[in-house]
């Protein structure tokens, strides 16, 4: 992913600091911002995941730590649930001044309270989605576990949340039993997704049942099954991207878009990894390497592309001929594969340098044809444009610009 490390003040002029993912080419088509889960970082790796999900749709994705948390300002103790609204308000601002006011936001577990609470204030929002979010911020205090006794009794105490300690104050729970939410998810007028692990044990799936229950439509659901609170499993992370930055394109609202113009196409990899966004006229793709390799697996390899285009460019030429020769053609299927082989026959050492290029292809013919009819269509496969380039060793012209 293209991306920038930011940072911003909070309404009490402390510093926040964030990450600002970006599409590897061309401009958003939207803005994102994601509340992480309590106690929990930007940094998380399933927010990693999440993010790419969005950057592949086109999107921008903003990500912070919140007060007193990951490389933020702050005293946590200091915080609670009404401060991480304010934050996450402030996170809005920063990209409504300096980019562009955030149209979905996201929120995992008591980030996905947050978002629900704040975002019907926010005049920009079009669509909210939560990832194993209580249905109420107090939930949160069954976490603290033997802690919150001594909290209540000397005002503050050192809790163990996640494994992690941390200093909390008694005004947390305060803030969070004073905290008004009658209505809140009722009222909230913005079209909702909520996403839920029926094996979640920290946030009991009710939770969804409560908010999908007090929410208007649209809303949906989509259960997480089989998936722990934090999405440890780097494939529940990706499924739970993909099926959010999919829904979410429904609702954003794209302004104009860099399109390659005809005939041309754009390629752009990040200074990781070898995942590439290829924009060819308004299509977007990815094109990646296998793990074996060092690749993510995000798309095809560039010899995908290439055995990819000439399939396609000789399926669409035999149902061009059929067409025009009125030839009862019903289906075209084409494999092929590519390989390094020996110039000569018979020369199988593994230390010979005689090695050409070979693509196997292999034509399926669907159809009330004759004989005649299939030998001919096999003969026009090879008239195929991409076939004649391939064959004709194109000149291939380098030149670095600025």
């Amino acid at each position: 992913m293209r991306y920038k490390k930011i940072s911003f003040k909070n309404s009490e002029g402390q510093e926040l600091s964030g990450r600002l993912d970006f599409p590897l080419i061309g401009k958003p088509k939207a803005f994102v911002l994601f509340a992480h889960c309590f106690t929990c970082s930007k940094n998380l790796k399933s927010v990693d995941h999440i993010s790419h999900s969005f950057t592949q749709q086109g999107m921008a994705i903003l990500r912070f730590d919140f007060t007193g948390l990951g490389q933020s300002k702050g005293d946590f103790a200091d915080t609670n649930f009404s401060s991480n609204l304010s934050d996450l308000k402030d996170a809005y601002e920063f990209l409504e001044d300096n980019y562009e006011a955030p149209q979905i936001m996201v929120g995992h577990s008591l980030g996905g309270a947050a978002v629900l609470h704040v975002s019907g204030e926010l005049d920009n929002v079009k669509a909210v989605a939560t990832i194993g979010a209580p249905s109420t911020p107090d939930h949160v205090t069954h976490l603290l576990d033997k802690g919150r006794k001594e909290l209540e009794e000397k005002g503050e105490a050192e809790v163990n949340i996640g494994g992690r300690t941390f200093k909390m104050k008694k005004q947390f729970l305060d803030d969070l039993e004073e905290k008004e939410r009658d209505g809140v998810i009722k009222n909230l007028k913005r079209s909702l997704l909520v996403i839920h692990s029926p094996q979640d044990n920290i946030v009991g799936i009710n939770n969804a049942q409560e908010i999908y229950e007090q929410a208007m439509h649209p809303k949906s659901f989509v259960s997480l099954d089989g998936a722990d609170h934090l999405m440890q499993k780097e494939e529940d992370a990706k499924y739970v991207g993909s099926i959010i930055s999919s829904w979410a394109s429904r609702y954003i609202e794209v302004k104009d878009q860099d399109e390659a113009p005809e005939g041309e196409v754009w390629t752009r990899v990040g200074e990781k990894g070898f995942t590439t966004e290829v924009i060819a006229g308004r299509h977007q793709m990815i094109a990646d390497e296998p793990p074996s390799v060092g690749g993510d697996d995000y798309g095809p390899t560039p010899y995908g592309y290439l055995l990819s285009g000439l399939g396609a460019c000789t399926a669409m030429t035999l149902r061009m001929y059929a067409d025009h020769k009125k030839i009862d053609l019903k289906e075209v299927e084409v494999k092929l594969t590519h390989d390094k082989v020996h110039l000569k026959d018979g020369e199988n050492s593994e230390s010979s340098k005689g090695k050409i290029d070979q693509i196997k292809r292999k034509i399926k013919l669907t159809g009330d044809l004759t004989d005649d009819q299939r030998k001919r269509l096999i003969e026009i496969a090879d008239r195929c444009p991409v076939h004649k380039t391939l064959e004709g060793k194109p000149d291939i012209l380098t030149e670095e610009v600025q």
